[in-house]
C-alpha cells in the first residue's frame, strides 16, 4: 500500500494513516482515476423531512454593525447578547443558509453563506436548545431551503450533549448546541473516499462564518471536537452509515443547569430519499470509526492531550502591520452576502498590507478544545512590494524565504494543473506535522487538523472579500506541495489550499 512507501518505518498503519495516504491526489492517480459523474443519480441538496412541518425562523434578523475584519479576529464582548430565537436564526443563516436562489430551465442553484466543495452542502446543522424566547427546548434541525426548524425531540435533551461531550464547560454553560454533521453521498457522489477530508473542509468554513456572526452579535460561540460519537448520532437519530456528526458549537453563556435528559427513543421521522442508489465507501465509514470516542471519559482523557505545542520561532522578514480591524467599515454579514468563490484571477497584484491582513485573519486563535495547529506556507506571485517566490509564515506573523523565483507555472501545477492557483496573486496552504498530530491526538486529531486548518482557510476567504479581494478554495497534489516547501515542509501533509487575488469585477483592494 501506498503508506508503506511514503510512513517512516516506525509509524504503524493506524486506520487515519492509511486513509490519508490513500485519499491523496498524485498526477498518477488523477489521470487514472476513472470516474464520471452520474448526473442523472445527483444527490439531493438539502434533508428534507416530508412528514415533519418546520417552524419558519424569523426573516427580521438582528443584524450587526461590527466591522467585518474585527469580527474575524475577535470574539464576542461581554455584557454577552441572551441568545434567543432571531439571534439563532441569525446565526443560521450567516453560516449555512440560502442567500440567494437562481432559477433556470433545469433546476435552481442555491448560493449559501459559506464555501463548500463542489457546491454540494454535505454539511447539515442541528440546534438542541433549552428553552429560548420564542423557541420551545427541544432537537432540531436546520432547513437552510425554507428557512426552518424541524423539531425532531420535545425537551431539554442539553444534558445528553454535555455527557457526551465530557462535561465541557463551554458546553455546559451554553442555552444552544448546533451539531454539525456530513452526509456522506451528497460529496462522494462527486469525490468519493476524498469526502472525509471534505467534511472537515466544509464544516470548516461554515464555522469560520458562524464564529464570525457570533462575535459580531456579542453571542460566545466554542468548537468542540471531542464528543462520544454514537451518543451524538443516537440523539439525532442519525443512519450513521450514511450521516456522522463532526463538532459541537455551544452558544451563549450562563444557561441554567440542564435538566435530566429525557428518554432517547429511536424516530422513525421519513426523509427524502437522496438519489436513486447511494454508493458505499467503506474507506470512509472506517476512518470516521477510527476516530471515534466510545465514552465520555475516553473524551476527557482525550482531552487532557489536547492542548498545542508552540509553534517554533523563525527569524522572518517583517510585512507591514495588518490594516486596523476599523479600516474597512462593512459589517462581517455584508461580506457574507457579498462572498463567492473566484471562477477567475488577473495577474493585477495586490498590496503587500493587503496580504498581510488576510494573514493575519487566517491566523486568529480559533477557540476549539483541541488543536492541531498548521504552518502556512504561501507562493507569492504577484504581491507589492515582496519579490515573488515561496514563503512560509513565522510566528511572529513575518515571511521567511524559502527560496525566490517565479512560481507561477508550479502553483498552477500544485493546484491540479488549474488556471486558478496559476493566475491568483498568492497561493496559500495550511501544512501540519501529522505524525506529530497522531502522537498526541491519536486518529481522532486528525479530525481536529482538517477542521481547525479549514476554519483558517474560511476566515482567509472572508478577510479577502472584505479587501476587495476574490477568493477561492482548490484541492492539490498532497506530496507534490510537501516537496515543493522542502525541506521547510519535510515530513508535513497538505490540510487545505486558498487561492486569492483580484477579479475582473472586483475593486482594488485598500483604494
Amino acid at each position: 500500500m501506498l503508506y508503506e512507501r511514503t510512513m517512516d518505518a516506525g509509524s504503524p498503519p493506524t486506520p487515519l494513516r492509511e486513509y490519508h495516504e490513500r485519499t491523496k491526489h498524485s498526477l498518477a492517480s488523477v489521470r487514472g482515476a476513472g470516474h464520471a459523474l452520474d448526473w442523472d443519480n445527483q444527490p439531493l441538496p438539502f434533508k428534507v423531512y416530508p412528514d415533519l412541518a418546520p417552524t419558519p425562523l424569523p426573516s427580521d434578523l438582528p443584524g450587526s454593525q461590527r466591522p467585518a475584519l474585527d469580527a474575524l479576529a475577535g470574539s464576542a464582548r461581554p455584557p454577552y447578547r441572551p441568545l434567543d430565537q432571531p439571534g439563532l436564526a441569525h446565526l443560521l443563516y450567516f453560516s449555512a443558509g440560502v442567500l440567494r436562489v437562481r432559477r433556470h430551465a433545469s433546476g435552481s442553484i442555491y448560493y449559501r453563506a459559506a464555501a463548500c466543495t463542489g457546491a454540494l452542502h454535505h454539511i447539515d446543522l442541528y440546534p438542541v436548545t433549552a428553552a429560548l424566547p420564542d423557541l420551545p427546548a427541544g432537537v432540531h434541525h436546520f432547513g437552510p431551503h425554507d428557512f426552518g426548524l424541524t423539531r425532531l425531540r420535545d425537551g431539554d435533551h442539553r444534558l445528553a450533549l454535555i455527557d457526551a461531550c465530557g462535561d465541557e464547560p463551554h458546553v455546559r454553560a451554553a442555552p444552544a448546541l448546533v451539531v454539525l454533521t456530513s452526509t456522506i453521498w451528497r460529496n462522494a457522489w462527486k469525490y468519493r473516499s476524498r469526502t472525509y477530508r471534505h467534511a472537515f473542509w466544509d464544516a470548516g468554513t461554515i464555522l469560520a462564518n458562524l464564529l464570525a456572526a457570533a462575535a459580531a452579535l456579542d453571542v460566545p460561540a466554542y468548537v468542540v471536537t471531542g464528543f462520544t460519537d454514537d451518543a451524538v448520532a443516537r440523539l439525532l437519530d442519525l443512519d450513521t452509515t450514511r450521516e456522522v456528526p463532526l463538532a459541537v458549537v455551544a452558544l451563549g453563556d450562563g444557561a441554567p443547569p440542564a435538566p435530566p435528559a429525557p428518554a432517547i427513543a429511536p424516530l422513525s421521522h421519513a426523509t427524502l430519499p437522496l438519489s436513486a442508489t447511494e454508493v458505499d465507501h467503506p474507506l470512509v465509514r472506517a476512518a470516521h470509526g477510527a476516530s471515534s470516542l466510545a465514552s465520555s471519559d475516553a473524551v476527557a482523557r482525550w482531552r487532557m492531550a489536547a492542548p498545542a505545542p508552540a509553534p517554533p520561532s523563525r527569524s522572518a522578514t517583517l510585512v507591514p502591520a495588518p490594516l486596523a480591524h476599523d479600516a474597512i467599515r462593512e459589517p462581517i454579514e455584508a461580506v457574507i452576502v457579498r462572498r463567492g468563490s473566484a471562477r477567475r484571477f488577473t495577474h493585477a497584484s495586490i498590496p503587500l498590507v493587503a496580504l498581510a491582513t488576510v494573514l493575519d485573519a487566517a491566523r486568529a486563535p480559533s477557540p476549539l478544545d483541541a488543536h492541531a495547529p498548521s504552518t502556512i506556507h504561501l507562493i507569492a506571485n504577484a504581491v507589492d512590494d515582496l519579490d515573488a517566490g515561496a514563503y512560509v509564515v513565522g510566528a511572529d506573523g513575518g515571511l521567511v524565504p524559502i527560496r525566490l523565483g517565479a512560481f507561477r507555472r508550479e502553483a498552477g501545477f500544485l493546484g491540479l494543473g488549474q488556471e486558478l492557483p496559476a493566475d491568483a496573486a498568492a497561493d496559500l496552504y495550511w501544512l501540519v506535522d501529522l505524525e506529530a498530530v497522531f502522537a498526541r491526538l491519536g486518529d481522532r486529531g486528525y479530525r481536529v487538523a482538517q477542521l481547525e486548518a479549514a476554519i483558517a482557510g474560511g476566515r482567509t476567504y472572508l478577510a479577502a472579500y472584505a479587501l476587495g479581494l476574490g477568493a477561492t478554495g482548490l484541492t492539490f497534489f498532497d506530496d507534490d506541495v510537501t516537496q515543493f516547501f522542502s525541506p521547510d515542509a519535510a515530513g508535513m501533509s497538505v490540510m487545505f489550499h486558498m487561492a486569492i487575488g483580484r477579479t475582473p469585477s472586483r475593486r482594488r483592494a485598500g483604494s
